[in-house]
């Protein structure tokens, strides 16, 4: 256990691919034995985060994923807008 572990207390790695991800919310979800989810923000993990915590109790899992494999964020420069006369 690394020196990391110790100071998050851990409770599991998960990889990216068994957690769900929302579109709408740009986030991944994975179930918490207390019966919330965990989360993590698509924003976080394309930072380098990777601890995902659950809102509801104390336990938080490491996220196993490349960055390079990640959803690629909306631009919003290329989102249409629009404008009324």
């Amino acid at each position: 256990m690394s020196a990391a572990d110790e100071e998050y207390s851990i409770y599991d790695e998960v990889e990216i691919e068994d957690m769900t991800y929302d579109a709408a919310l740009q986030s991944y979800t994975y179930p918490c034995p207390c019966g919330d989810k965990f989360e993590i923000a698509l924003a976080d993990l394309q930072d380098g985060q990777d601890i995902a915590v659950c809102p509801s109790c104390s336990l938080m899992v490491r996220v196993i994923f490349e960055v390079d494999n990640l959803p690629k964020a909306p631009d919003a420069a290329a989102a249409p807008i629009a404008v009324s006369a």
